[in-house]
């Protein structure tokens, strides 16, 4: 057997599972811990089904999100969380004290990381030898993983459905019964529905908190104060962060997917808040270097930490790398200690500059339904004659290149409706504006794909359409890691065809799988710019 094998994401080696080591950087007992895992959450949920204590059954869904959030790609690589994490849920599902009608990995029941990795090949996804069943099976977990992610934001601000925990409970039980190849494929749709549910819960979340996002010019240059720089994923943390920087003498930029940060009014009112610095996620070993002050990742992906700036990045939430100092969790009623990051910035250079200028976001659905009537009229004077969704995540590899070149080869009468890290592939880019709308409307966060959805659902009802299909919109989205499998689910379960996915269709979808969706859905992979931006524009 290979010392490890893993397909969750869309650097998979080969398009096929990484064997040996992860090309996100995760050594073999690292992911064998993963798995072991996701193992002992399927043994969880398989006790849990037979529980109908309401207190209980929330406890195991608050330790299912957590579980399923630290295996996403590029979130914890810190092995040592994984045995504690995994002795936890163990432990817990001992407790419910059921024994009946269960399979083995719900007596599974190691003490130490050497009998967890002794067991790699009782609990790698590929102890399901029919490949079929395996793909349909890992595309459920893969959905519930991005959905624990975006529940996991939720519950931190106070929302909670116990519709969703439910389900992630019926989901990982399901991916241990001996179910046909059908069931699971209505499974799998049943996902996508639950992802709507779950990615609207945190767009409330959010908004409640945080106000709607607003049209906001962001700086993408450095100040002459020392900073600390917010990458991941979770607006909680940057809030109180700004709080506890207040009056310091200590800046508070933004990083890759915390961009979206300075379009809510409860956070960029903090003057401290001055700007967003370097892109990608991918780019960290460079940014994070010239950055010069602390770095909190407060979600995944982060990547392999660098000598350059070991010393001065934090973890919190649920990433984590091994060595690195992780920031614990906020009690009950109080805020997250950061004193350690700011006592140490107040020691740093300020931030190396990198670039100039300024950025537009803030398009997410309230913002732009305001501007309705303008965007409506735009279509129907053929000013604006396709709207294409290029939202997703982005990636290191050079082939991603594809989609800076479908930005610029759409025409001038196009819109760009984008969230998540996608858009660093061309947020930057002179686009123009159509009627003072500009060309690249940035709804935020992968996180805040749903408000995309909210887009498309609002002028589909606006031109009278039956379906979202009707609307001259296509969709040409990137994917990486789970949280975009979510979101394509959602889409598919919204009733979207024609979706084009790249770089590359996702591994694990098996031959029969992908065919599957593609008769049902029409999903495509992306072939060169020119001929898909021609094919687009066609409505193909």
């Amino acid at each position: 057997m290979s010392k490890m094998f893993c397909y969750q994401c869309q650097e998979a080696a080969g398009c096929e599972g990484c064997s040996v080591v992860g090309m996100c950087g995760k050594k073999a007992d690292t992911a064998n811990l993963q798995d072991a895992q996701i193992y002992a959450l399927k043994g969880l949920a398989r006790a849990v089904e037979h529980v109908t204590d309401t207190r209980l059954r929330d406890q195991a869904g608050d330790l299912i999100l957590d579980g399923l959030f630290e295996t996403i790609t590029n979130a914890n690589f810190d092995n040592t969380r994984f045995v504690s994490r995994i002795r936890q849920i163990i432990a817990f599902r001992d407790s419910l004290g059921v024994t009946a009608d269960l399979p083995a990995c719900a007596a599974w029941a190691p003490k130490t990381e050497e009998e967890m990795l002794a067991d790699s090949a009782l609990t790698s996804l590929l102890a399901t030898e029919h490949e079929d069943i395996r793909s349909l099976r890992e595309t459920i977990v893969y959905g519930v993983k991005g959905m624990a992610a975006y529940a996991h934001h939720a519950r931190i601000l106070g929302k909670q459905d116990p519709v969703i925990t439910d389900f992630m409970i019926k989901a990982l039980a399901a991916a241990t019964k001996d179910l046909s190849a059908d069931d699971l494929v209505g499974l799998v749709l049943e996902t996508g529905e639950k992802a709507v549910t779950t990615m609207a819960l945190l767009d409330a979340a959010n908004t409640e908190t945080f106000g709607h996002p607003e049209i906001t010019e962001v700086n993408i240059g450095v100040g002459t104060k020392p900073g600390i720089l917010v990458s991941g994923h979770d607006l909680l943390d940057i809030k109180e962060l700004l709080e506890q920087t207040r009056g310091t003498g200590v800046d508070v930029y933004t990083h890759c997917e915390m961009l979206p940060a300075h379009y809510y009014p409860a956070l960029k009112k903090h003057d401290n808040l001055v700007g967003n610095y370097g892109g990608s996620w991918w780019g960290q070993n460079k940014e994070f270097a010239a950055f010069n002050g602390p770095i909190l990742m407060t979600t995944n992906c982060i990547t392999p930490v660098r000598p350059a700036y070991a010393e001065r990045i934090y973890t919190s939430g649920a990433a984590g790398y091994d060595g690195v100092t992780h920031i614990p969790d906020r009690k009950p009623g109080q805020s997250k200690d950061f004193s350690a990051i700011i006592a140490q910035a107040k020691t740093c250079a300020p931030p190396t500059e990198l670039e100039t200028g300024s950025i537009v976001g803030g398009f997410a659905h309230n913002q732009v339904l305001a501007l309705a009537d303008k965007v409506v009229e735009a279509v129907k004077s053929g000013a604006v004659k396709r709207f294409v969704v290029m939202a997703g995540c982005d990636g290191r590899q050079s082939d991603r290149e594809y989609f800076t070149d479908v930005a610029k080869q759409l025409p001038a009468d196009t819109i760009i409706l984008t969230a998540g890290c996608a858009k660093y592939r061309y947020n930057k880019l002179d686009l123009g504006d159509i009627g003072g709308i500009p060309r690249v409307l940035d709804a935020g966060q992968c996180n805040d794909c749903y408000s995309l959805a909210v887009i498309a659902l609002k002028l589909q009802e606006v031109f009278g359409l039956d379906s979202l299909n009707d609307l001259p919109l296509s969709f040409d989205v990137a994917w990486y890691e789970q949280k975009a499998v979510t979101v394509l689910l959602a889409l598919l379960h919204l009733g979207v065809k024609g979706i084009r996915l790249g770089p590359t269709l996702p591994a694990f979808l098996s031959p029969n799988v992908a065919q599957t969706l593609i008769d049902a859905f029409e999903l495509k992979g992306v072939t060169t710019p020119a001929a898909d931006v021609s094919a687009m524009m066609a409505g193909q």
